[in-house]
């Protein structure tokens, strides 16, 4: 009678029993009998909701598929005899690339004797290097093709990092700036007028003819009146 190896749907070990027996507990536990490892000694079969894993495995795929990032090679070219801002500006548009998590190949163009000083090339490009350390580390050294040197530089941080950086900031900006939809933003400047208005509400008012008075008034009311002094008798 054949037998087989069964798992429970938990992944818990059932043991060797018969085929007829795991197709019983398969038709009690309203479950299917899938044949997981056919090339084993007896069989492994397992108990489990086959539909539903078929399911799953197609979302896991799906998220496996959206997530999914390819490195872009990107191009910056120098020419040997490059001036200082030609050379940062190139420099700069690098590093962007390296923290978007893309390679760059950083290339030399070489004009007619320069081929004959390779170090020149070799020099620039490991300066090149030095400059983008802080994003991208050298993958391939500087190495010469005809008239052209190319030396390529990998990122730090993959391109899913990179993005998932971006949207933290993205999100951690959104919070400090008080951002959100543009119902939330009139709720909060509706709840601002009403507090002003209460603070208005609450303030002294004046109603009294004292409380209107100018302070100069006021002090000359306040101030103590002297007794008028007495005449002297007439003679």
């Amino acid at each position: 009678m054949p037998e087989v190896r069964l798992v429970g749907p938990q992944g818990e070990q059932v043991g060797i029993v018969r085929i007829e027996d795991a197709l019983r507990l398969a038709v009690e536990a309203d479950l299917d009998l899938v044949e997981v490892a056919p090339t084993a000694k007896p069989p492994v079969c397992k108990l489990m909701d086959f539909g539903k894993w078929k399911y799953e495995a197609a979302v896991k795929a799906r998220e496996a598929r959206k997530n999914q990032t390819n490195t872009v090679l990107k191009e910056v070219r120098f020419r040997l005899k490059i001036d200082t801002h030609d050379y940062e500006t190139k420099t700069a548009r690098a590093k962007k690339f390296l923290q978007a998590g893309d390679k760059v190949k950083a290339m030399i163009q070489f004009r007619g004797r320069e081929q004959q000083r390779p170090e020149l090339g070799i020099r620039l490009l490991e300066k090149f290097a030095d400059d983008v350390a802080e994003f991208g580390v050298v993958e391939s050294s500087p190495r010469q093709d005809g008239r052209n040197m190319v030396m390529v530089v990998g990122p730090v941080r993959t391109k899913a990092e990179a993005r998932a950086d971006s949207r933290r900031d993205s999100t951690g900006n959104k919070e400090r700036s008080g951002g959100g939809s543009r119902r939330d933003q009139a709720a909060r400047e509706a709840k601002a007028k009403r507090e002003e208005a209460v603070a208005e509400n609450a303030k002294p008012v004046k109603n009294s003819v004292a409380d209107a008075m100018p302070e100069e008034l006021k002090k000359m009311s306040s101030a103590t009146p002297q007794p008028p002094k007495p005449h002297a008798p007439k003679k």
